[in-house]
This record gives structure tokens, sequence and C-alpha cells, in this order.
């Protein structure tokens, strides 16, 4: 049995890792569990897989309430460096995944990586530390993930990276009425089932872009030689042009399951007879349309930021995680999520060649100037 810890146990991505563990129990131990909130679910997480540490950002008594169950109170940066564990998925949302994934890469763990925002942060930080310790790290999330599946197998002959992106829920909304729109529209997506940051994300495509810059890190490919095209049927995740015209796609119902298990299974493919087939028929047409950027000038707005390099992309990062927070609480309309991160970001001041530390920073001054503007407006 493979040991696990689950950073953001209790999120979209997490619950639906948890179900990857109740379908195979002879495979994964869970040895720790970690979450910001969500106290009554991590509790019952606890009591089914009973890890042997936790980690949690409620309060004392909770905590305590928590340990209570027999596991011990951990961080998330001791918990991923345990001997005991093989394979650590890091499911969190924002910033707080970076610490422990580089603690994981330097203990030699098996990474699971489905949260983004550690690679948009610190791309070229984490790539020479996976090279450096032998570690690899393998995306979780399903664009990513559509084209490792593509390149699996394939030499150093990729001409093109074609991501697709579902358009979120305002896809069909005349551009003219998105400032009316409201948090509880935005989570209405059309095809996925996720949580609140990230549905927003989809809806202003800044997902798409954060996937972008993730790709160009991940798997070494130029700014220009990555594409995003709209595809509404969410079914085809990514395609991968080879130079020879040749392309591949990664196909399947939009479920984060079967991206979940292949990352924890890697190399192997298994059966789960609970993840949904692909039906060739009943899935009717495929369309793919042009991305608009009138209608989503939070794309073209984070590339421009990310290609700057240093500290920018963390910044970026930051600076949108506030945003959308600001959104869903009603303190800003939809149409002001790229207008005040543009706003924050014609502010500061980058670090080109940045630590750790600096690209920490940068996202916490993003998000404090963001919040800032926020409550000025």
């Amino acid at each position: 049995m493979k040991g696990l810890v689950v950073l953001g146990s209790t999120g979209s991505v997490g619950t639906q890792t948890m179900d990857i563990v109740r379908a195979f129990p002879d495979e994964f131990r869970v040895v720790g569990l970690a979450a910001r909130k969500s106290y009554d679910l991590l509790n019952q997480q606890i009591k089914e897989f009973h890890p042997s540490y936790v980690s949690f950002g409620g309060t004392q008594t909770e905590r305590s309430a928590l340990t209570s169950n027999g596991c011990t109170a951990s961080t998330m940066e001791e918990m991923v460096t345990l001997p005991e564990v093989d394979i650590v998925v890091t499911a969190t949302v924002g910033d707080v995944a970076l610490g422990p994934t580089i603690a994981a890469i330097k203990a030699g763990k098996q990474i699971v990586l489905a949260n983004k925002e550690s690679i948009v942060l610190a791309g070229p930080i984490l790539v020479d530390l996976t090279r450096e310790y032998g570690v690899e790290l393998l995306p979780a999330d399903s664009e990513p993930n559509a084209i490792w599946q593509c390149i699996r197998g394939e030499s150093k002959t990729i001409s093109k990276l074609i991501i697709t992106a579902s358009g979120g829920a305002f896809r069909d909304l005349d551009p003219d009425q998105l400032d009316k729109v409201t948090p509880e529209q935005a989570l209405k997506h059309p095809t996925w089932n996720m949580g609140p940051k990230i549905t927003v994300d989809s809806a202003t495509l800044m997902n798409k872009a954060l996937e972008v810059i993730e790709a160009h890190y991940l798997f070494g490919v130029d700014w220009d030689d990555i594409e995003v095209v709209i595809h509404p049927q969410s079914l085809i995740h990514s395609m991968v042009e080879f130079v020879d015209g040749s392309v591949k796609a990664q196909i399947s119902p939009p479920d984060m399951h079967l991206p979940i298990q292949y990352s924890m299974f890697y190399p192997e493919r298994v059966a789960n007879g609970a993840i949904q087939k692909f039906d060739p028929v009943g899935a009717g047409e495929l369309t793919f349309q042009a991305l608009d950027p009138k209608r989503y000038p939070c794309f073209e707005l984070a590339l421009n930021v990310a290609k700057r390099g240093g500290t920018w992309p963390a910044a970026l990062c930051g600076a949108d995680e506030i945003a959308v927070e600001a959104f869903l609480q009603r303190k800003i309309k939809f149409t002001d999520i790229p207008v005040v991160i543009e706003q924050a970001l014609d502010e500061f001041e980058p670090i080109m060649e940045p630590t750790v530390e600096d690209t920490i920073a940068a996202a916490m001054w993003a998000k404090k100037r963001v919040a800032g503007i926020v409550e000025e407006a």
C-alpha cells in the first residue's frame, strides 16, 4: 500500500481523490489530511480513513476535537516529508501549497499536482528543484493531465499544444450583460462541478491563462506554441500537435476522477467501474470556437503579465484570488475583476530573479493591494 497525504481534502479535487481511495482500499493508506476549513467534512474523513496526521486552519477547539480521533496535529510541510508517505496530492486553492510542494520535492515524494497556482507562482524554481531531486510533478488538472497523456511515449517533436476551454457560465451571454451577473450565476458551470474559485476563474477564463502558464513550465513549450480554443462540450480536454501534422487528443466525460486516478496510479492504468466512459454516439457533435478576447479580458491580461517573468506571475495569482473573493462577496461586479487586478499590478514592483520567499511576498502584496482597492471603491 502507498502512503498518501491529501492537501485540501475537503475541496472539490480533494473529495474526488478520497473517492479514488474508497475505490481502491488495498492500494492506498491515508497518512495525512489537510484542510483550511470545512470542519464537519474533515471530521468525517478522519473517522472514515483514520489518518495518522491532520492539519486544519480552524480554531484550537476544532483542532483539539479532530485530534481526539486518534491523529496528531501537524503542519503541511511536516506531513508531506514523513518517511511513510509515498504520494502527496496538492488539491488546495491559492498559494498555500507552494511551501509543502517544495518540501515534498526535496523529500523525493511522488507529487500529484492539482494546485496550478504553485507552478504559476514559482514555475522555474519548481522545475529546477524537480530536476535536482529527480522528482516528477504529475498534473491532475484535466487539461495538463490530458497533454501529459498525449505526449507520454513521444520523443520531443511537439509542434503545438491546444488547450480546450469550456467558456464558463457566461460563454453565450451578451457581453453587455456581464456587469449585471451574480455570483450564483457564475457558479453554475455548464459542464464541470468544481469549487467556487476555479468556477469563477472559468467564467473569466483566468483559469485557462493559468493553465497556459502551467503548460509552458511543465512541458517546456514556448508561449507562441500554446493555443486555447473554446470547446463547449468539455469532452476533449487538450490536444497535442506534432511536427508531422498528427494530432493526439485526450477524450473523456468532464469528470476529475479520471485524471486524478491516472496521476495516482502512474505509470499504470487501472479499471474503475465508477468512472463514466466516453460514448461517441451519445456525445453528439464536438464543436470548437475561437476565443473572444473582448469577452474574456482576464485571459490576455494574465498572459501578458506572466510572460514578463520574475515575480509577476505570483502577483497575478494573489491579485486574482482576492478579486474573485471580492466578487463572490458582492463587493465588486464580475466585470470589475480584471479592472482591480490590472490596477493593482500597475503599482507592482517586480523582482526578476526571485527566491521562493520573494514569490510568496509578491502574492501577499498583491492580495493586500487588491483588498485595499476594493475597500477604497
